[in-house]
Parts: C-alpha cells; sequence; structure tokens
C-alpha cells in the first residue's frame, strides 16, 4: 500500500531559529576575518616604519670613503651589533658586491641573502614583504650616493624577526575568538528572546481562535501589530460574513414560513366549502403555484451574497458593458441609450454572482422607469470603496417614498410603486457587504441610484 508523503513542516520558531543557527557563524566568521585581517594590517604598518626608521638610521650613520661605503661598527641601535638579535642589516652594491653587514646578520643563510636580489628595484622604489619561509619582514630601500662626480647605486636591506608580531597576533587571536564565542551565544539568546517576544501576538491568535470556536467570543478584539492587523481582520470579515449568513438562513426559514401560511390556510378553508371540482383544482392549482414561486424567491434570498470574499475581486467595467448591452437589446423598442463613465481598473472586493445581480436589477429598472436615456458612473470615494451612480431621465422617486423602497426585506406587495423585488434583492446584497444605497435626484430629471460597494485595494 502507497503511503503519501507530506512534507515535514516546522513551527516558525523553528524556522527562525534554524535560519539564525546557520546565518550567525557565517557572520561572527566574517566578523573575525575581517578584524584580523585589519589588526594584521595595523601590525605590519607599524612594523614598516619601523624598519625604515633603521634604514634612515642606517643612512644618517653611513660615510663613503676610499670608494665605497662604511658604516661605523657602533650604532644607536644595539641589536645590530648582537647575534641573533632579531634585527639585521645588508647593504650591497647595485652589481649585488656585498659593502656591509650587520654582526647580528652573520648566521643569516646564503639563501636568504640570494633572496635579497630577486625583485630589481629603482632608486624611488622601496619594497617592504612579509618572508615567512625565513620568520622574517624585508625593508629595501635603494639609494645613489654621489662621490667626485660618479654615481653609486646601492641597496640598503634590513631585516626584522616576525617572532613579536606573530606572538601579538595570536593573542590578539585568541582574545577575539573569545569575545566572538561569546557574542555568539549571547547573540543566541538575544535571539531567542526577540522570537518569542515577536511571536507572542501569533499565540494571542491562537487564543482568541479557540475562544471564538468555544462560543466564548465573536470576533477577534485583540490588539495586534501592523504584520498581523490585515489576517484578523479579514478572519473577522470571514466569521462576520458566515454569521451574517447563517442569520440569512434563519431569517428565509420564518420568512418561508410565514409566506406560506395564507396559501395554506386557503386550501385549508377550501375543504369546508362545496365547490364544483373543477373550481377547487383551480384554486388549489393557483395556490400550489403561489407556493412554488414563494419557495423558489425565499431560496434564492438565501444564497444570495455570500458576503465579501477574500480573493482578487471582480473587474467592474466588464461587468457594467456586459449587462448594459443585454439590456439595450431587450428595450431596443422603446430606444433606450445606456451611457458609460467607467475608471478602468477598479475591483470589487466581492461575488461576480452579486454585482451581476445587484447592478442588473438596479439598470433594467432604470431602463424601465427612465424614458431613454440611462447613464453609469463608476469611480472610487476612496481606497476602499467603490461609489456608483446610476441615472435615469424617468419620473423619479418622491422623495416621502425613498426610505420605505429602500426598507430591508420588503416584499414585493408592500414596495413602492415601480420598484419591484429587484430592490429588495439589491438591498439585501448590499447588507451582507456593508455597502449603502440611496435615491437621489437625477441630473438626467429622473432618479439617481448611489452605491458604496468595497473596493480592492491596489
Amino acid at each position: 500500500m502507497l503511503r503519501l508523503l507530506r512534507p515535514r513542516v516546522r513551527s516558525l520558531r523553528a524556522r527562525l531559529l534554524f535560519f539564525s543557527c546557520s546565518l550567525l557563524p557565517v557572520v561572527f566568521f566574517s566578523a573575525w576575518f575581517a578584524l584580523q585581517n585589519a589588526f594584521l594590517h595595523s601590525l605590519e604598518t607599524a612594523e614598516r616604519e619601523r624598519l625604515k626608521l633603521q634604514v634612515y638610521l642606517l643612512l644618517g650613520a653611513a660615510e663613503f670613503q676610499e670608494g665605497r661605503l662604511s658604516i661605523p661598527q657602533a650604532l644607536r641601535e644595539p641589536r645590530f651589533g648582537q647575534i641573533e638579535s632579531g634585527l639585521y642589516g645588508v647593504i650591497e652594491s647595485r652589481s649585488g658586491a656585498l659593502q656591509w653587514r650587520s654582526e647580528s646578520s652573520m648566521l643569516l643563510s646564503a639563501s636568504l641573502l640570494l633572496a635579497l636580489h630577486d625583485t630589481p628595484l629603482t632608486p624611488g622604489e622601496v619594497l617592504f614583504t612579509h618572508l615567512p619561509e625565513h620568520g622574517l619582514y624585508l625593508y629595501q630601500y635603494p639609494v645613489v650616493w654621489e662621490s667626485a662626480g660618479r654615481e653609486h647605486q646601492y641597496l640598503i636591506n634590513v631585516l626584522e624577526t616576525d617572532r613579536p608580531l606573530q606572538a601579538e597576533l595570536r593573542a590578539y587571536r585568541n582574545q577575539l575568538v573569545s569575545w566572538l564565542s561569546l557574542l555568539f551565544v549571547l547573540a543566541l539568546l538575544v535571539q531567542y528572546v526577540i522570537l518569542r517576544w515577536s511571536l507572542k501576538p501569533l499565540d494571542a491568535l491562537a487564543l482568541d481562535l479557540k475562544r471564538i470556536e468555544s462560543g466564548d467570543a465573536r470576533k477577534l478584539e485583540g490588539a495586534y501589530p501592523l504584520e498581523v492587523r490585515p489576517v484578523t481582520e479579514n478572519l473577522n470579515l470571514l466569521l462576520d460574513s458566515e454569521r451574517r449568513q447563517r442569520e440569512r438562513y434563519r431569517n428565509t426559514l420564518g420568512d418561508l414560513a410565514h409566506s406560506l401560511k395564507t396559501p395554506l390556510a386557503v386550501i385549508r378553508g377550501l375543504a369546508e366549502e362545496a365547490l364544483p371540482y373543477e373550481e377547487y383544482q383551480h384554486i388549489v392549482n393557483d395556490q400550489t403555484e403561489r407556493m412554488g414561486q414563494i419557495v423558489q424567491y425565499q431560496l434564492a434570498r438565501a444564497v444570495k451574497s455570500q458576503g465579501r470574499q477574500i480573493a482578487a475581486g471582480v473587474d467592474v467595467a466588464p461587468v457594467v458593458q456586459r449587462i448594459s448591452q443585454a439590456l439595450i437589446k431587450v428595450y431596443r423598442d422603446k430606444g433606450v441609450q445606456i451611457e458609460h463613465q467607467l475608471t478602468e481598473g477598479l475591483r470589487f472586493a466581492g461575488d461576480e454572482r452579486d454585482l451581476m445581480e445587484l447592478l442588473g436589477n438596479l439598470l433594467e429598472n432604470a431602463c424601465k422607469y427612465g424614458q431613454q436615456k440611462v447613464r453609469v458612473v463608476v469611480g472610487l470615494q476612496d481606497a476602499d470603496n467603490l461609489q456608483i451612480y446610476i441615472d435615469d431621465d424617468g419620473a423619479g422617486v418622491s422623495a416621502e417614498r425613498r426610505d420605505v423602497v429602500l426598507q430591508r426585506g420588503e416584499r414585493l406587495d408592500t414596495s413602492a410603486p415601480g420598484q419591484g423585488i429587484g430592490l429588495a434583492v439589491a438591498v439585501d446584497i448590499l447588507s451582507s457587504y456593508n455597502g449603502e444605497l440611496s435615491i437621489h435626484e437625477s441630473p438626467l430629471g429622473g432618479a439617481r441610484f448611489r452605491i458604496l460597494l468595497p473596493a480592492v485595494s491596489v
């Protein structure tokens, strides 16, 4: 039997800790590498300056006698006169002939002395380099000495052991590792504390959802951070939509039961009347048909407008154009013209069927009760709401009838004259989206229906 392998899902806290533990070593190693190199560079810069100073001391003590450069035995730097002191001086001519060497350099290897000529230098150039195979730092300084109208070129070499510098570097490296290790542990602890503190709103969200599930709360009421607030707001919208839908079902069942009372009472009363069979059958059929219409209408109302859906929304302009084209064909004999002023790209945050039903009913009313001209204007009231105007050039709706016409749940027989069931359905749809519908006087002379609907935020 094949088993479907489900991907392992880690918690957010575990994921963040895992990536922190993975990335922090890289960050600290990079910091260790950069700080060590910076410290090494500062040490080598100081070493270069020290060797440069020694070269200047040798030049200050040098004298040109009998065709060659001579250095006195006693120098200001006593280490030149001590064997294996760690500071060595060697002066050579341009041809490589040895002119002078300090007593401290007597034990230097021949291979090291030969290596001094590996990089030819011209006067004005300076070479400072590390010779790790010999454990020395080398500073070379070419000079030109004029005597009796002739130029003599020499290469001054000063070498110093790298042991003190390496020891200082090792001590710094060990101290740096200790401090960075401590900082790494502290960073992990701080990261863990920050994660626990940052994810507390999600824990609170889970507790609030449990309270809603157990019936102790109706919606999410906690103070959530900005990043979580869109989720909680959409969840509240979803919960409110579901609550409204359940309430709609209850109301519809109550309306259905109330609506069926009269036809049932008529049929029940027929048993007490001595009517001819054909008349009895006609009345029963008529009431049965009426009951079927009532059931269909109430069921249609029950499924109308499932509330704001959390999705990409519906483009309004194509819906308006599609409905208009159909109504122009229906009212072709009347010669109705539908003018559009549509802002492209506006989207309704809801179901397309609700938008079709809403605009279809209102536009059909405008075409039915208008003369020949209907205008549809679609725009934004603000970033969160669409504003739609539907104008006609008919007789309009009197001010005293506007509130009655728009009263939610009005039956067909109690609505204002000329305003049928379409307005009741439109009001129901708008109520589920927290929308608005108002009637005003139109610039065309008839009625203006102003609709507010939620928009998809761009």
